[in-house]
């Protein structure tokens, strides 16, 4: 018998016997996590608008090439990469200085990250006073790689309170063995109400949908997101919605990056090769996923804008050394975006594999 079915036998036996799940399921929907600053901060009310961002803040690992994604060997960072990279999004952060922030890729207790409960170290250094966080990802043990404990979550920051915030489970990848499954991160999204003054049912949707999926994961998982901002804007509320989609906007030049994305070990779309392309790097069956949240909501990077110079909204790239080379990121509203006010943070260069991007949306008059 193979070494790897003798594991899997094991931590079956394990699993079948263990009072706590070795990893943690979640119910369809579920109370989020609520977060809030040791002194809440004043706040003044705002006037014109509010500034919206979104970031996948790469759980603090910057620019390092990591195992799972950037063709690297590295699983566990040092306290000191942790701390450095923190600082260097607080930085950030304190520079754009949005009124509402999401936030993918968070780690609250992972081994990878030396076990820093980063959510909280960014709103005690920012002026956020209130935070709500869904986890992505919860495990006591993962045994693959060495990465041990692992807790990641989506988040949404905020200077007002926030109240109904909801852990909402999207659907699992249906292209794994079961023991795959079992240790594998559960995507999600978060939903809450901001208590803005003057603003009445407002609302904040943060997702990070499936990267890696080659079924059809990514595409329900955006539909899933459709679904929710056609729940808030069916009972009257006002949305500013977004995060990771890991998938590219309508009318994108480039729709294959396997190769851009092929590690040196690897080969793709070469004859006899299995698989022909790269998981996560081939968004041509894609194409249409997102025409539907584009035609109902407001998009804060139009496609006639971003088909003018498709390289100035890039948000993202596998490649540590290298510039952005497509755009992942997203934010939508059924209200209104301030003319002209959006932003692609591109000098955000080592701060994490994505960039950030931020707009202003316009307060009802």
């Amino acid at each position: 018998m193979k070494k790897n079915s003798i594991i899997s036998i094991l931590l079956i036996l394990f699993l079948a016997n263990s009072c706590e799940p070795l990893a943690t399921g979640f119910e369809t929907v579920e109370e989020a996590q609520y977060f809030s600053a040791d002194q809440i901060k004043p706040v003044t009310d705002p006037s014109s608008g509010l500034k919206i961002m979104t970031w996948n803040m790469r759980f603090g690992a910057g620019r390092i090439p990591w195992f799972g994604d950037a063709c690297g060997d590295r699983v566990i960072l040092t306290e000191e990469e942790v701390y450095h990279q923190l600082q260097l999004i607080v930085d950030k952060i304190n520079l754009v200085k949005p009124d509402v922030l999401l936030l993918q890729e968070v780690d609250l207790m992972a081994k990878r990250s030396a076990y820093i409960n980063q959510l909280q170290w960014i709103i005690d250094r920012t002026y956020f006073n209130y935070a709500v966080s869904g986890y992505q990802w919860k495990a006591q043990f993962i045994p693959s790689d060495g990465l041990g404990r692992l807790e990641e979550s989506n988040v949404i920051l905020s200077r007002w309170k926030i109240s109904d915030a909801r852990r909402i489970q999207l659907d699992l990848r249906d292209d794994q063995d079961k023991l795959t499954r079992y240790f594998y991160e559960r995507c999600c999204m978060v939903s809450c109400k901001i208590e803005i003054p003057g603003l009445n049912n407002f609302y904040a949707v943060n997702i990070h949908a499936s990267a890696f999926a080659t079924d059809d994961t990514k595409q329900r998982h955006i539909l899933q997101f459709e679904e929710e901002l056609d729940r808030i804007n069916s009972i009257g509320g006002v949305f500013v919605a977004g995060g990771d989609l890991n998938t590219l906007p309508p009318g994108s030049d480039t729709l294959d990056y396997c190769i851009q994305d092929m590690c040196s070990s690897e080969s793709f779309h070469q004859p006899g090769d299995n698989p022909m392309h790269k998981e996560g790097s081939n968004y041509a069956p894609e194409l249409t996923w997102l025409n539907s949240l584009y035609s109902k909501y407001k998009c804060a990077l139009p496609t006639e804008v971003y088909k003018t110079n498709q390289y100035k909204y890039f948000t993202h790239t596998t490649r540590g050394t290298h510039f952005w080379d497509r755009t992942l990121d997203y934010l939508f509203t059924n209200s209104r975006w301030i003319d002209n006010s959006f932003v692609t943070h591109q000098d955000a260069t080592q701060e994490s594999d994505h960039t950030p991007v931020s707009i202003l949306f316009e307060l009802p008059k």
